[in-house]
């Protein structure tokens, strides 16, 4: 893994380049907007109240991203880290909104922020059952994960069933084309701002190639410049449906091991000479997590997540600095208070965010892979590593098998990151239980 930086961890840039930079990841996390429009459109809502609910959840990434990456004691990894409106609960919200409306979703995030906030301590006992070739599957998986919403995008889809448009294939390629062109022949200001640099091309080319990506200037009419938030429900209606709490439990579980996954990959591109896992920033870092997923509840939005993709970024940029992060979620904040540019933003063609996501997943599956084969293979390697991506892409390849488990079982077995994740772990425990029973025999025994 590269090591010479342009900006590290905790560099902060120039003004000048801080907002750029900073602006490039919130391209990138607008993609998640597409989560709440989605959700408003489930439940046959009204244009105020999809804009409300996409407003909020701006606030709640941009308040995630800001206590994620600066830094308040014992909250915050301080790594680059952006939250972005996470996919992990949308089907759970989807359910308690059409049981119980807002009220009722908001009182199962802030459980499921509690949760993650009571699990950040734990992740510290796990010290001694992630050996470096496990953190290295972690990372990889962090970019794997994002492969089915990066290709479908990349190809125009929206909907299953959807016809491919070869024309979306085409400014897709040629948008991820631009980005690897950039980033490999690219000097200085280039390099940096290479997806950023892809992304408005890629744009202004799709828009003039496909007329059903222009910005159609009857969308923002009635989209005021600037505009205050509005709250769905009253401050104080919030719900709990007991029925609800095991999903949202075990939903949480999940959501806590794919963050840490995040958190892992974060650290590992922030500081790449560091040889073993510090669990104190990642203990942190699920602490802020926990509490922007209970404070995007306690305010009415969808709930949060830390942003793989963004990370990824990070790496092929090689600008590092947490600050981006920081700068990154007070734009988001920006923009939720500015509907007519933020109605903008949202309209980036599907083949260009597609492209965008798969250049950054690229340096995350690579980057694991490297931190896998560091150190000598073995069997046991071979096995561990085997059947946790067996399992692990089985999530994605075959998602209507899981559709059909158990509860308890459908929750582990939604997303590649944390199955891979919690076999791996388990399988690891297995396959050295004879090295542990030997470390435990006396000397001169057996």
């Amino acid at each position: 893994m590269p090591q010479k930086y342009e900006y590290t961890v905790n560099e902060v840039p120039p003004i000048p380049h801080l907002l750029v930079l900073s602006f490039q990841h919130v391209m990138l996390m607008f993609i998640s907007i597409g989560f709440p429009i989605m959700l408003a459109n489930q439940m046959n809502a009204s244009i105020e109240f999809t804009a409300s609910l996409i407003t909020l959840s701006m606030i709640a990434c941009g308040f995630g991203s800001i206590i994620q990456s600066v830094g308040i004691p014992y909250i915050g990894s301080k790594y680059l880290c952006p939250n972005l409106v996470g996919p992990s609960y949308f089907s759970l919200s989807l359910s308690a909104v059409w049981i119980g409306g807002i009220p009722l979703m908001r009182g199962m995030l802030i459980l499921a922020g509690l949760i993650e906030m009571f699990l950040a301590p734990v992740i510290q006992k796990l010290k001694n059952i992630f050996p470096t070739y496990v953190v290295g599957l972690v990372v990889s998986m962090v970019g794997v994960s994002v492969i089915q919403a990066s290709v479908s995008s990349f190809f125009g889809l929206q909907f299953k069933g959807d016809a491919i448009n070869s024309l979306d294939v085409v400014m897709g390629m040629f948008t991820l084309l631009t980005m690897v062109f950039c980033n490999i022949w690219g000097k200085g200001f280039v390099r940096m701002y290479c997806l950023l640099i892809g992304m408005l091309i890629g744009w202004i080319a799709t828009a003039l190639i496909i007329p059903e990506y222009r910005i159609d200037s009857v969308l923002l009419q009635g989209k005021p410049l600037f505009a205050l938030p509005r709250l769905l429900s009253g401050i104080w209606d919030i719900k709990i449906d007991m029925k609800m709490v095991i999903p949202f439990i075990v939903i949480a579980i999940s959501s806590t091991l794919k963050t840490f996954g995040n958190l892992i990959a974060a650290q590992r591109i922030s500081v790449p000479d560091q040889k073993e896992l510090d669990f104190k920033p990642i203990r942190e870092g699920l602490m802020a997590d926990g509490i922007a997923t209970a404070a995007s509840g306690l305010i009415g939005a969808m709930a949060v997540d830390t942003s793989s993709s963004n990370i990824g970024l990070a790496g092929s940029t090689k600008v590092v600095s947490r600050w981006l992060s920081v700068g990154a979620g007070g734009i988001f904040i920006v923009l939720a208070f500015l509907p007519r540019l933020a109605m903008i933003l949202s309209l980036i063609p599907k083949p260009v965010l597609g492209a965008a996501i798969i250049y950054t997943g690229c340096f995350m599956i690579i980057a694991g892979l490297q931190e896998m084969f560091v150190e000598q293979w073995n069997i046991r390697r071979t096995f561990v590593i085997g059947i946790s991506l067996f399992f692990g892409l089985s999530t994605a390849f075959l998602p209507g098998l899981y559709a059909r488990a158990p509860q308890f079982i459908q929750s582990f077995f939604t997303d590649p990151l944390p199955t891979a994740t919690i076999i791996a772990v388990v399988l690891h425990q297995v396959v050295n239980l004879d090295k542990l029973f030997k470390g435990k025999q006396k000397p001169g025994i057996g």
